[in-house]
């Protein structure tokens, strides 16, 4: 693609060689003379070969072939790598080893993959793909244009949305880790709820989310879970939130939209989370707690930041005059 078409197609101010043919994405620093590489920040003017440079409208000029001004560099860079690396293209239909049940509703235009296995009333929209060995309980439903791709497994009655995204070994649907302690022994309580996710939402390899214990586990749209993340049973997840790898919920949390949550935080019981709320990398938050909207907080137990990095500094002087004190 032509820097020109390029820029048009964003929508962008280009200024240099508009007819510089692009045939390739690079980091800035690794670019060469026909790659598309960003810059996102003003004050970063990093050396590069790059043939042309997604940049913000007040970037100085640069010594490459080409720029594209534009209000947001990631974000264009984002849509110029769907344009310039397309995914491959892939023809409807239903491999010869995919085992189906006969009452299972399935588009003419949906990929059915090798070793898939769907069960009884099941009904997949059109545009969707299941890659080889996804395997699909009974009364699922999944919108039009999902990818589940190789080894996800949607037990009963899970509810997808359209245009979701599940990464390899998802686990949707599962029993949520209810137990209730009877006569000295733990009695397993039946998990017997839904679970629900929204349009596009994505979610990452070897995440689980549980079924609800009675009533609905859901996730909602545009919602991201990075890699080995857990929802537990009854959680409700909003709109439009990130959560980074190896974080974990417990049952009955509730989470506001656009919530941002760091990677290994621990979040107990009956916890709200509320909009626009952040809990850093590794935090705690105690059962039944409310993270306030908006607040940054972090550490164990989750605390305001100012008041996180205060006691840091305390605990770093207390460390340093006993250390003279020897």
């Amino acid at each position: 693609m032509l820097v020109r078409e390029l820029a048009n197609w964003l929508n962008a101010a280009w200024e240099g060689d508009g007819e510089l043919d692009l045939t390739g994405v690079a980091p800035i620093e690794d670019a060469g003379p026909h790659d598309l590489s960003f810059v996102a920040r003003r004050n970063k003017s990093p050396s590069t070969r790059a043939g042309c440079l997604l940049v913000p409208p007040d970037f100085p000029d640069q010594s490459v072939r080409a720029l594209i001004r534009t209000q947001d560099p990631r974000g264009s860079m984002a849509r110029a790598i769907s344009t310039l690396l397309p995914p491959p293209s892939w023809t409807p239909g239903i491999h010869p080893t995919a085992v189906i049940d006969l009452t299972a509703v399935i588009s003419a235009e949906a990929w059915i993959g090798p070793l898939v296995t769907i069960g009884a009333r099941t009904r997949i929209g059109p545009g969707t793909r299941l890659s080889a060995g996804v395997t699909i309980g009974n009364d699922v439903v999944i919108g039009d244009g999902c990818l589940l791709h190789p080894r996800v497994t949607l037990y009963d009655h899970v509810s997808l949305g359209n245009e979701v995204i599940l990464h390899s070994g998802c686990v949707l649907g599962a029993d949520g880790f209810g137990f209730v302690l009877t006569a000295g022994a733990y009695e397993k309580f039946p998990q017997v709820g839904r679970v629900e996710i929204g349009d596009r939402v994505e979610i990452g390899a070897n995440s689980c989310v549980d079924r609800a214990a009675l009533g609905v586990t859901t996730i909602g749209a545009g919602t991201k879970l990075d890699n080995m993340v857990h929802i537990g049973h009854n959680c409700r997840i909003g709109k439009h939130v990130v959560i980074a790898a190896q974080t974990g919920f417990s049952g009955g949390v509730i989470v506001e939209d656009y919530a941002i949550i760091g990677g290994q935080v621990g979040v107990g019981d009956k916890v709200r989370i509320e909009s626009r709320a952040v809990l850093g990398s590794g935090s705690g938050v105690l059962t039944s707690k409310i993270v306030r909207a908006g607040q940054v907080m972090w550490g164990t137990p989750a605390r305001p930041l100012k008041e996180y990095l205060e006691q840091l500094a305390v605990l770093s002087r207390i460390a340093k005059k006993r250390k003279g004190d020897r």
